[in-house]
């Protein structure tokens, strides 16, 4: 990070936009993380906040677990570090050593506590009690707590369940059920869709669309009527921008816990189990099913009818065309297979082409 962007960072009134911490003790933080032992003798020394270790202040808890941070470890001005045992004797006198296998899910445990605000989006006015300031329609059932943002529609015979926040000029259309504890992010439109319970749905979602459905004929492209709807369990977390397409004659369905990224394309009659993590600008077609836990990089593209097993996993930028087993990990830019299979080949075409490169070397004869 240059000079003038850390330097501008650490001044006292830089705009800081979730609510400072409240203090932990070191023998507060080793509860909460289930560790018993500290590199230090100091269990009631004061924990404020959370930082890189790089960036880290006397009164900050920051971590590592990868050689590439031995050299900002030897430099920290950390006051605490969840470290393994191999670097835990590298950290400076001065700082509290917290000796853990898992040093980043405890810094993010910490975390969690310290910045608990900073978990589900909130609404126009954090600070004041819940009001519905958009256009509800009256035969909707809007329960305790909700929040509609100016802006927002709620259409009609819509059912929203309790604390729930609509954001600022987000559309949900008639007959829409949305359960408790949840969040529409602004801009986003929401219509022939049931929504399970403590789902987020960040801006600039559209779910419940029209699925891309249309025949062929002499004259051009007949539409195919889309009858389904979208089926959304709890737990579900959707990034920005993500479009998730009703189904033709079947629903299309995302399973409890599933993790969507940004910019996705979920085509109709998609079936997504529970666990899935699925990373940036992929691609679903129609009726692809995901079985449980599978994981997704970014710009994977699927083609229809295709089954990814339990815990299959899919490199970045992976094409699929035929079913991948469960468990299994593929990988490949253009049409995706075992990912050993891929690295094989991939070494072979490297190993050819090296040769080739030799022989045109030579002179002729030689």
């Amino acid at each position: 990070m240059p000079a003038y962007a850390r330097e501008r960072n650490m001044e006292p009134d830089y705009p800081h936009f979730f609510e400072r911490p409240s203090p932990l003790s070191i023998r507060d933080i080793l509860a909460l993380t289930g560790l018993d032992r500290t590199g230090s003798n100091e269990p009631e020394r004061v924990i404020c906040d959370i930082a890189p270790i790089d960036r880290a202040g006397p009164n900050d808890i920051a971590f590592i677990d990868s050689p590439d941070f031995v050299e900002a470890l030897g430099q920290t001005n950390a006051g605490a570090i969840f470290a393994p045992e191999r670097f835990a004797k590298l950290a400076p006198a001065h700082v509290s050593v917290l000796q853990t296998r898992e040093p980043y899910k405890c810094f993010v445990t910490v975390a969690r506590i310290f910045y608990q605000d900073a978990l589900i989006p909130t609404g126009l006015y954090v600070d004041e009690p819940p009001l519905v300031r958009g256009s509800v329609h009256a035969s909707a059932q809007i329960e305790q707590g909700v929040i509609v943002d100016p802006g927002a529609v709620v259409g009609p015979r819509a059912k929203i369940g309790k604390r729930t926040l609509i954001g600022a000029n987000a559309v949900i259309a008639a007959g829409v059920e949305i359960g408790e504890d949840c969040v529409v992010g602004p801009c986003s439109t929401i219509s022939h869709a049931i929504i399970g319970n403590h789902v987020i749905i960040h801006p600039g979602c559209h779910i419940g669309q029209d699925g891309f459905g249309y025949i062929g004929s002499a004259r051009g492209h007949i539409k195919v009527p889309q009858i389904g709807r979208v089926v959304i369990h709890d737990h579900v977390e959707i990034g920005a921008g993500t479009t998730i397409d009703r189904g033709g004659m079947r629903d299309t369905i995302i399973g409890e816990g599933t993790k969507i990224d940004n910019l996705l394309q979920i085509g109709h009659n998609t079936v997504i189990g529970r666990h899935c993590i699925i990373v940036a600008q992929s691609g679903l077609s129609g009726s692809v099913t995901l079985e449980d836990f599978v994981v997704l990089g970014a710009k994977v593209g699927i083609k229809p009818h295709v089954t990814i097993g339990k815990g299959a996993q899919l490199s970045a930028r992976a094409s699929v065309m035929r079913d991948v087993p469960a468990g299994e990990r593929w990988g490949g830019a253009y049409i995706a297979k075992p990912l050993k299979q891929f690295f094989r080949e991939t070494l072979a075409l490297e190993r050819l082409a090296a040769r080739r490169g030799s022989g045109a070397s030579q002179a002729p004869g030689d």
